[in-house]
């Protein structure tokens, strides 16, 4: 996506960009900060699991059904 970006910038004249910058995936390559993205995906796996274990299904209210297809009221 970075790359289609950056091909339509320099089509639209912006300025070349020379040099060796870091690009935007180049925090793939940091073992810490992709460890900690892996304990913060965890955590957040966890919470849903939590959270889905403890829904409690109901039955809907009367009169809350969605209009039926070819029915008028």
């Amino acid at each position: 996506m970075a790359n289609k970006t950056r091909a339509m910038q320099l089509q639209a004249g912006h300025p070349q960009q020379k040099g060796s910058r870091r690009g935007p995936a180049y925090a793939y390559n940091i073992k810490a900060l992709r460890d900690r993205e892996m304990l913060i995906a965890a955590q957040a796996e966890r919470n849903y699991e939590q959270f889905v274990s403890q829904w409690k299904a109901r039955r809907p209210r009367a009169g809350a059904r969605a209009p039926q297809f070819g029915k008028t009221t």
